[in-house]
């Protein structure tokens, strides 16, 4: 079969699209260190508080499938670029909010830009990207700025924050967006999806955003309330129950939003698996990391951004490198490594403990060697599951592959995160205060340290170390727990990915 003339703008458009999501990446994580200034100044409730962290996942994890079946109809690009257009105005209504419910319904819009924008992406570069081995090349480049982007965002956001505030964190989105509106109107290919015909199938997007919002916030609360609240296990029900009647109604009709039949293609099954399973990993893992400087370290936002600067490094490496991997070996030989390769990243933490004392060249080595396995197994990942899918079907495979990154990384903080908050409690000894103040101090490693700010002197120094120490011992079983996730996702590849599948050839 003879491959289609490459698009002359190919370069230019993966630039622009890398342009994207580097923005919307950023925006995920970058709210972390400007946080702190933001409640100091608009003083919003702890459900408020909630909110704000909340309905930016919340919104994006419920609109990813309905987007992605709107671009085969609508037209990619010009999703994209009213994506860019909701993404814009809610930029601009956060840095003028004056009260927590502004910043609230920013957010939210934030999420319904980031929902259109990032399906879009891949489903572009699927379209212009005709050659196998560019194809390979250029969804490296994506999974790169994707995991960098994540990472980077607290670093920018520190250095934006301690010089202008927290609105600043939302200002920069407004030139960078024009920029990247300015570049995508004139240089990026429309395209729609020959089978983006027949009737839209309302319902199938009433369940569809029903049940994916039950899910990212049925997983949000469990690792909030923990398994003794029964909400979030009400909304996990409501999710099983909406997203069964969903993929029952996707399967019988004629135009679906969902190609749900793409599952039955091992390669692609296991390709989500194997993106799903780390970010469950790395998304626990960068949060309780984030914690530990800040609390167990003492670092401030910025100092803890920066020192996890050697995930994204190796990240961003790794993913270049890929590739070339890929048309060396055998595609399962390179993704089950790069499993492995992070499994053991995870693991050296808990490793190490059994013989020192940890301190951050422990936690910068166990960030590199993880970045490197995330790079080369998601990238690998990202690649096989979208050479997978037929042409037509790209923005499924592309929704089902952000909604792998996003709920991965929400169970992961979830599960896991709720995991070292328990074992933390359980590593506490004996705290010589007041019940209710203990009572707090054991709630939260970040409890413990406002309560040491607060009483000063010997007693909250000693409090301090000891919630210090008791959270490090908590958080490395965590990351083994992770790190056997990663080996599951290993065996899985090396076990169901056919040994002659090349998706960077050209068929």
């Amino acid at each position: 079969m003879r491959t289609p003339t490459p698009d002359p703008r190919r370069w230019i458009v993966l630039a622009i699209l890398s342009g994207s999501l580097l923005l919307i990446s950023m925006d995920t994580t970058i709210l972390n260190v400007a946080f702190p200034s933001l409640v100091g100044d608009l003083r919003p409730s702890a459900v408020q508080q909630l909110w704000i962290i909340d309905v930016y996942a919340l919104a994006l994890s419920g609109l990813l499938v309905t987007a992605g079946a709107l671009g085969d109809r609508w037209g990619r690009k010009r999703l994209l670029m009213a994506g860019f257009g909701i993404f814009s105005a809610a930029s601009l209504m956060a840095v003028c909010a004056t009260e927590a419910w502004h910043l609230i319904a920013a957010r939210a819009l934030l999420g319904i830009g980031g929902a259109a924008i990032m399906p879009a992406t891949v489903s572009i570069l699927r379209t212009v990207f005709t050659d196998a081995r560019e194809r390979a090349f250029a969804l490296a480049v994506w999974a790169a700025v994707f995991g960098g982007g994540m990472a980077f965002g607290p670093v920018v956001g520190g250095l934006l924050v301690q010089e202008h505030g927290w609105h600043s964190a939302f200002l920069l989105n407004l030139p960078v967006a024009s920029v990247i509106v300015a570049a995508g109107l004139r240089y990026l290919p429309e395209s729609r999806s020959p089978r983006s015909t027949g009737a839209w199938d309302w319902w199938g997007v009433g369940q569809s955003v029903v049940g994916m919002l039950a899910l990212a916030g049925g997983i949000k609360q469990l690792g909030k309330g923990g398994v003794a609240d029964p909400l979030p296990w009400a909304l996990l029900l409501v999710a099983a129950v909406a997203l069964t009647v969903f993929v029952r109604r996707q399967t019988r009709i004629d135009n679906p939003l969902l190609q749900v039949r793409l599952f039955t293609e091992p390669a692609f099954s296991v390709a989500a698996t194997a993106i799903f399973l780390p970010m469950v990993g790395m998304g626990a893992i960068l949060f309780l990391v984030t914690q530990w400087f800040q609390y167990g370290e003492g670092y401030a936002p910025l100092e803890a951004g920066l020192r996890l600067l050697p995930a994204p490094l190796a990240l961003i490496a790794a993913s270049m490198v890929a590739p070339a991997l890929m048309q060396r070996f055998a595609i399962r030989h390179v993704l089950g490594a790069g499993l492995v390769v992070l499994a053991a990243g995870m693991a050296l933490p808990w490793t190490l403990q059994q013989f020192t004392d940890l301190g951050y060249p422990a936690f910068a080595a166990a960030l590199t060697v993880m970045g490197l396995g995330a790079g080369l197994a998601t990238t690998v990942a990202s690649v096989t599951l979208v050479s997978a899918a037929p042409a037509a079907e790209v923005s499924s495979a592309a929704a089902i592959e952000e909604t792998c990154y996003e709920l991965g990384s929400a169970m992961g903080v979830a599960v896991l995160g709720s995991t070292a908050a328990a074992l933390y409690r359980g590593n506490l000894p004996d705290l010589a205060l007041d019940g209710p103040t203990a009572d707090a101090a054991r709630d939260s490693v970040g409890e413990a340290a406002h309560i040491a700010e607060r009483l000063g002197g010997v007693v909250g120094q000693a409090l301090l170390d000891t919630a210090s120490h008791a959270y490090t011992l908590a958080i490395t079983p965590a990351f083994l727990m992770a790190g056997g996730l990663a080996v599951a996702a290993a065996a899985t590849t090396w076990t169901l990915i056919p040994r002659d599948l090349r998706p960077t050839e050209n068929h």
